[in-house]
């Protein structure tokens, strides 16, 4: 721990004096990590999870070395038409809890604070902002993103673009469920087609879009079948593995590597041994570096995180996912998104998820600056209790360490597992 905090303050001192020598520190120790990842995983995770830390890390990479090949995104923006022109997802989201885990995101909450942004907006937006703004984090292609899920969006993108001074591209994905809806996504996509066109010259061939899309399909058919083989398995993880399904099972849908790895986990999920102990389903974002939840949950065999709503966000039965027409087969993914609409239909998927993955219990957690996590935290208690699945509500930041709350965290998370167990 002594040596990320120590690389956290070099890059907090040389993203004061020499921006570009703090993203080459950024490359340097994410690429030695990267290659520990490859040649000394850890062995307590399956061979999928360790395929996949590599394969995310790959993701982060990217944007730092390439960044002119990059386009800056929302979580939730379908990625499949960026990688159809040769653009790499230079996600905000996962890359605020890169730097979170470097121990350098402090200065640059404070940098975005200093730059007038609200204490209250989400840590992961202001992280990324911060670390723009001090010029750490390069200049991108273009910028894609959606007003889907998150309001931090309409701030945050808005000012990247004035500050990187690149083209940007919003879609708008309405707030209620239909076709009509749907359609009129998939309109803005065909925009956004052209748009990557415009941007890039490389064009965007039908056939290949309608693959990626057949691809994007059988990712989600497997992760959705894993999700139902684990419930009878014991899948030891750590607290980023979770996080890692929800970014990649966004951003990289309709690559072939995100495909390998929801095949891995079929395989790896059928050698694992019988399930032990309790099996937690997590709601939101995961505090990764929290060490109360890192005792309670990670590769413990008394509890387990079997799953994290982040990764599961589109229920193939609930619309017709036709790759022969693609803008509407990613339209719908918007659209029909468990956390677009009612906090009813958020709180329904979840519930559902956790049973298909056996779950004994579950936490929802209010992450500091997510109003919509937050005010429908009630309701989910209510709602999951009387399905039969105990929830905790867990107050803390994901991101930012300041909002931790520790203390609490460790005697209600130990508290609840002591009860679920008993």
């Amino acid at each position: 721990m002594q040596i990320i905090e120590t690389y956290g303050k070099y890059i907090e001192k040389f993203g004061n004096e020499d921006p570009a020598k703090a993203r080459w520190l950024l490359k340097t120790g994410w690429s030695a990590q990267n290659l520990k990842f490859r040649f000394a995983p850890d062995k307590r995770l399956i061979p999928a999870h360790r395929y996949l830390a590599h394969l995310m890390m790959n993701t982060m990479l990217a944007p730092l070395k390439r960044p002119e090949k990059c386009s800056v995104v929302s979580i939730f923006t379908p990625c499949e038409l960026l990688h159809e022109v040769g653009l790499s997802p230079y996600n905000v989201e996962a890359f605020s809890c890169y730097l979170t885990a470097s121990a350098a995101e402090r200065a640059c909450l404070q940098q975005a604070e200093d730059q007038g942004i609200s204490e209250t907006l989400c840590s992961y937006h202001k992280t990324f902002i911060g670390a723009a703004d001090r010029g750490i984090l390069p200049r991108p292609k273009c910028i894609v993103y959606t007003n889907l899920v998150c309001d931090a969006n309409l701030l945050t993108f808005r000012y990247l673009a004035d500050l990187y001074q690149v083209p940007v591209f919003a879609i708008d994905v309405p707030f209620g469920q239909s076709h009509d809806n749907v359609k009129y996504v998939a309109e803005q996509l065909e925009e956004l087609a052209a748009f990557l066109e415009k941007c890039t010259g490389h064009p965007v061939d039908e056939d290949s879009l309608k693959e990626r899309l057949c691809i994007s399909r059988r990712t989600l058919e497997n992760i959705s079948r894993f999700q139902s083989l684990r419930k009878d398995r014991c899948i030891p993880t750590d607290l980023v593995t979770p996080l890692y399904e929800g970014m990649t099972n966004n951003i990289l849908l309709g690559t072939k590597e995100e495909e390998g790895y929801t095949a891995r986990l079929l395989k790896d999920v059928l050698q694992a041994s019988p399930a032990k102990g309790k099996k937690i389903y997590w709601m939101h974002t995961i505090p990764f570096w929290s060490d109360a939840v890192k005792k309670e949950l990670m590769f413990q065999e008394k509890a387990q995180i079997v799953g994290c709503e982040l990764a599961h966000t589109f229920d193939l039965d609930e619309y017709d996912f036709d790759p022969q027409k693609p803008y509407e087969a990613m339209a719908a993914r918007m659209v029909y998104h468990a956390l677009n609409g009612s906090a009813s239909r958020r709180i329904e998927n979840g519930i559902k998820n956790a049973k298909k993955a056996g779950a004994d219990g579950a936490v929802w957690f209010g992450h500091w600056g997510c109003k919509h996590t937050l005010g429908a935290s009630r309701i989910a208690k209510k709602k999951f209790e009387e399905q039969g699945i105990p929830l905790l509500i867990l107050d803390g930041d994901g991101c930012d360490r300041s909002h931790g709350g520790e203390g609490q965290t460790a005697t209600r998370l130990g508290a609840f597992l002591e009860m679920l167990q008993a």
